[in-house]
Formats: C-alpha cells, sequence, structure tokens
C-alpha cells in the first residue's frame, strides 16, 4: 500500500515538474508545427493504435510506440514528442484497468515519461543531432539518432525500477524480463521507427499509412509471441509442479509445496488453500507475498466469501477487479484487492477443498492462469489422496495393530537416529517392561481379555508419559519407553510411578471366558528394568540391551513387580 505522504509528494512533484518541463520544451527547442497538423494527428493516432496492444511484464505495461516516437522527435521536436507519446501513456493505463485507487499511477507515469524524453533529447543533442539539417547518410547524425534511441529505452526502464524501488518501496532486478523485453522488442522497432520518419521525410503523410499496418502487425505478433513464452513457462513449471507433487509426500508436505511453489508461479498477493472438513471448509495453508506462508486456522460455510460460493456452486469464479464482486462482503477478504480466481479441487467427481488467489491488481488473472490453476488443483488433488494413502500405509507400517503405538521397528529407528546426533553432555533414559506372568492371564480369562488388557495398559502408559518420551510395544507384552533430556534419576522414579499404576489399579475386561457377563477386574504387574546414558553406557544404541538386562536379572529374577536399575547389576 502505498502511503498517503508519498502520493502528495508525487502530486505537487508532478504539479511543478510536468507543466514546466512542456513550457520549456515549447519556448527552448525545436518545434515544427506550422503546417504539420493534420500529419501530426494522424501520428497521433497511429501511437494510439500501437499503443493499444501492451504487455504487463511485472505489472509495467510494456509497448511499442518508441520507434513511432522517434519519427515524431526528428521530425516535429521534443514538445510534440512528450505530448504525443503520454496521450498514447494515458491511454495505455486506461486500458489495462488503472482506475480511481491508483489515480497517483498517471501522473507517476507523466513525470516519469517527460523525463525520459528530456534525458533522450539532452543525448541527441550531445551527440550533435540538429533537428534541421538531418542527414542520413551523416555518421555524427546517425550515432545521434541511435543514441537517442538507446537512451530512451535504457532511461525508460531505469525510471521504471527506481520507481518500484523508490515509491513502491519493492525489491527489484536492473536486468529482469521486462527489461530484457524492452531491449529485444527496441531492436526490431526502432528500426522500423527510423524508416517511418525517413519515408515521411521523402514521401509525406502517406508514409504514416504505409508504415502503418506492419507497425501494428510488429505489436501483435511482439505481444503473441510473449504469450506464447509465457505459456510455455507457465507449462513448463506446471509440469515440474505436477511431478514434485507426485513423490511421497505427507499431506502437510503436500500443502507447503503446492503453495510455495503457486506463490512463485502466479502473480498472486495472497493465496489460500481450504479443504472440505464435513459441514464447512477449513483453512490449511495461507500464503502472502510479503510474510511468505502463515498458519491460520479459519472455517467458511457454503457461499461464505469467495472459497464458499465455489464450494456451494461447484464452479470456479473468476474477477477483474473490485466492482464485480462488490456484493461479496466478508472480514476474510482483505480490503484492497482487486482481482480473484477460485477453483474446487476435485477427485472422484467430488469437490474436496478449494483453491483461491487474489491480487492488488485489475485484471491480475488471464485464461493462461486459468487454465494453469484448473491443472494445478487437478495435480494438487490426486497429490492430497495419494498423501492420505501414503500417511495410512505409513502409519500402518510404524504402529502396533493391536495397542496403535509405535512398533519395535519404528523405536528401534528412532533411538538409532537419536543417537547419532546426541552429544556427550546430553541425558537419554530407556524404560523396558514386561507384564508379569501374562501367559497365566490369556489362559485364564481368554486372548480378548488378554488384547483388552494390553490396550488399557497401553492407553494408561501413553497418558502417562505424555509429551516426555515416546511409547512402543516392543513384543508381546514388553513395553518400551523413550526418554530424551531424562536423566537416571528421573527415570527411576517415572519407572516407578509406572509400576504403580499398574499394580495398584486392576485392569476391567469385558470379553472374558468366564461364565457370566459382568465386568472382570484383573490385576496384573510388570517387572520393569531402567538404563539410562552416559551413565550406563558410550552410545544410546546399547540402552535396549542394558534396560533388558536390568529387567530381566534386577526385577522378574528378584520376585517380580519390581524396578531395577543396570548399574545395580554391576559388581561393585
Amino acid at each position: 500500500m502505498i502511503s498517503e505522504n508519498r502520493i502528495n509528494l508525487l502530486l505537487v512533484t508532478w504539479v511543478i515538474f510536468w507543466p514546466l518541463s512542456l513550457l520549456a520544451t515549447y519556448n527552448y527547442t525545436y518545434i515544427n508545427i506550422h503546417g504539420h497538423v493534420i500529419d501530426i494527428l494522424l501520428f497521433g493516432a497511429f501511437m494510439c493504435v500501437v499503443a493499444s496492444f501492451p504487455l504487463i511484464i511485472n505489472n509495467a505495461p510494456v509497448f511499442f510506440v518508441n520507434g513511432i516516437s522517434i519519427a515524431v522527435f526528428l521530425s516535429f521536436g521534443l514538445f510534440v514528442e512528450m505530448i504525443l507519446t503520454q496521450f498514447a501513456i494515458l491511454l495505455v493505463l486506461a486500458r489495462v484497468g488503472v482506475g480511481k485507487k491508483e489515480y497517483y499511477r498517471y501522473p507517476l507515469n507523466l513525470i516519469m515519461f517527460s523525463a525520459v524524453s528530456l534525458v533522450g533529447a539532452l543525448v541527441f543533442w550531445l551527440l550533435g543531432g540538429d533537428h534541421g539539417a538531418i542527414d542520413f547518410t551523416s555518421l555524427q547524425d546517425i550515432i545521434a539518432i541511435f543514441g537517442y534511441a538507446l537512451t530512451i529505452c535504457v532511461v525508460n526502464q531505469l525510471f521504471i525500477k527506481m520507481n518500484h524501488r523508490i515509491f513502491y518501496q519493492q525489491k527489484v532486478k536492473l536486468f529482469d524480463k521486462g527489461f530484457l523485453w524492452d531491449i529485444q522488442s527496441s531492436l526490431i522497432v526502432l528500426p522500423v521507427g527510423f524508416v517511418l520518419f525517413v519515408l515521411y521525410t521523402e514521401i509525406g503523410r502517406i508514409a504514416i499509412f504505409y508504415m502503418g499496418i506492419p507497425f501494428v502487425v510488429i505489436s501483435i505478433i511482439l505481444k503473441l509471441l510473449y504469450s506464447y513464452q509465457e505459456i510455455n513457462r507457465y507449462l513448463g513449471q506446471t509440469g515440474e509442479i505436477g511431478h514434485q507433487l507426485t513423490k511421497r509426500m505427507e499431506v502437510n508436505q503436500v500443502y507447503d509445496v503446492f503453495i510455495n511453489k503457486l506463490g512463485r508461479l502466479i502473480p498472486l498477493d495472497c493465496a489460500y488453500i481450504y479443504m472440505v472438513a464435513d459441514d464447512h471448509l477449513e483453512l490449511v495453508r495461507f500464503y502472502d507475498i510479503k510474510n511468505k506462508i502463515i498458519p491460520m486456522h479459519e472455517q467458511l460455510t457454503k457461499d461464505e466469501a469467495f472459497s464458499g460460493k465455489v464450494w456451494a456452486n461447484k464452479k470456479p469464479i473468476v474477477y477483474n477487479n473490485s466492482k464485480e464482486w462488490e456484493t461479496i462482503t466478508n472480514s476474510k477478504i482483505p480490503a484492497d484487492m482487486e482481482s480473484v480466481i477460485s477453483l474446487p479441487v476435485e477427485y472422484n467427481n467430488g469437490i474436496i477443498g478449494v483453491v483461491t488467489i487474489i491480487s492488488k491488481e485489475k485484471k491480475a488473472f488471464g485464461k493462461v492462469h486459468n487454465r494453469i490453476l484448473d491443472i494445478l488443483t487437478n495435480y494438487f488433488g490426486v497429490a492430497i489422496e495419494n498423501a492420505k494413502n501414503y500417511e495410512i500405509t505409513k502409519a500402518n507400517s510404524e504402529k502396533d495393530g493391536l495397542t496403535k503405538l509405535y512398533n519395535y521397528r519404528y523405536f528401534n529407528n528412532v533411538v538409532e537416529e537419536y543417537g547419532s546426533t546426541i552429544s556427550g553432555n546430553s541425558a537419554y533414559s530407556l524404560i523396558l517392561l514386561d507384564l508379569d506372568h501374562f501367559k497365566q492371564v490369556n489362559d485364564s480369562y481368554g486372548h480378548e481379555a488378554g488384547n483388552e488388557i494390553l490396550c488399557q495398559f497401553a492407553d494408561r502408559l501413553t497418558e502417562f508419559i505424555g509429551e516426555k518420551g515416546l511409547v512402543a510395544r516392543y513384543g508381546g507384552e514388553e513395553f518400551v519407553v523413550s526418554l530424551p533430556h531424562v536423566d537416571l534419576a528421573l527415570a527411576h522414579d517415572m519407572a516407578e510411578s509406572i509400576r504403580a499404576l499398574i499394580a495398584d489399579s486392576p485392569f476391567p475386561v469385558k470379553k472374558h471366558i468366564l461364565p457370566h457377563d459382568d465386568v472382570e477386574n484383573v490385576s496384573i504387574t510388570a517387572s520393569i528394568g531402567v538404563a539410562a546414558y552416559p551413565d550406563h553406557c558410550e552410545s544410546p544404541n546399547e540402552l535396549v540391551r542394558h534396560a533388558d538386562r536390568a529387567m530381566y536379572l534386577g526385577a522378574k529374577q528378584r520376585g517380580r513387580n519390581k524396578v531395577a536399575i543396570y548399574q545395580e547389576l554391576q559388581p561393585n
């Protein structure tokens, strides 16, 4: 958002600089108006026609009137060139949709192009150019004309970069796509403009009609060429994004990859990803061009805001300016936004989400953006479902099917990974426990009752440990607890609490084999072994073996329902 102080300073500069520059050029530079009013009007109309085919590159219009402005400058002088060029600029700004909200762009561009014309004319004169005596065979005159044309092109781009850096407070690169396109188009247009000047000098106003068609055709070809290159670029990057989304990822990773790539591919200010959750849309990702990815927790109902309307109507929506959606009032829509594209994310003939992108610029999104976003949302829908399936498969491979705890393989991987990164000063403890005489429980109450007890015990243990560590089923009736950053003393206290939690609270079971339907309370105990790093070993990978030894030799063989520490087994 442009500050009011900058806009006021701009208006003051425009009121002072712009009329003074026109007055100075009218009074002190070469003017050839007498008898050429009709020709000047024809040149003006010619420039307006060519200016009707602008390219919008990095939010700045690039148009191809430079060639005509050379002919006007050389034929009628700086004052006429400034007037016609700036009239064409006003037409371009109006054509690309600059309205009341961005009114300051009109004086800004008038100042900028006045300065560009003045600098170009100054270079022309410094190189020895003379309007009244141009000799096409003179090397000095050719150099002066070439210097003028090159200056107009380069200084125009420099002023654009300065405006974006100083006025809009945006980071810019000098040799960006807009600069390169301006140079390339000038290499084509400027020679044609010089030919226009030569023909006009030789045959008069008929030259305008002779050169009009080639100029318009060149402008259209350049516009189509740019569009073709942009489409190819978009399709290439879209294919790369689709390839990335096919990789094995979790759902949150898919969200992050998609919105990151989307923010870099399409010229947007904000992007939203909503996913369908029962009777509402849940915002899972929000992207702001200034703040990048921001986690947000918002919900939309059907017909609410843009995404809600798309979900309700099952159709995409496209708006080119805020007037088209002024009836959609919602506090979640940024106040200064103009252009909007919102598309459903579909899978198996159903809508699973909505992607919405918004820009502050009017007419920011063309047909190519709509098409590219349609392709991307199709990739996205498939990637989300693949990610969900991957998460299920991964969870099944990492979790114990009965207790839903992590399994032995996952636990070992965690210990190995943690062991490779832990420093020598870090504490790390491990608790290994085995339910005592559990075979008797299965024999007395049945395996279904035993399974109930295992599940209840897993829930108790998980609730007790909470965020302090990782609980896993080691196998059968054995369980293990990984406790990063927990020293031996605390681990021993926790193990005693776990032992009491098991021994003092019976486990109620319903699916027993006894000849009654009442709930049966089953009492069990556990033998527990504790080992700690660096107290008992040089590597965390040795903790399982030491805790296992403490459990069997220190707890089970000494009567069960006990907690044993590995160091207690060591000779004094």
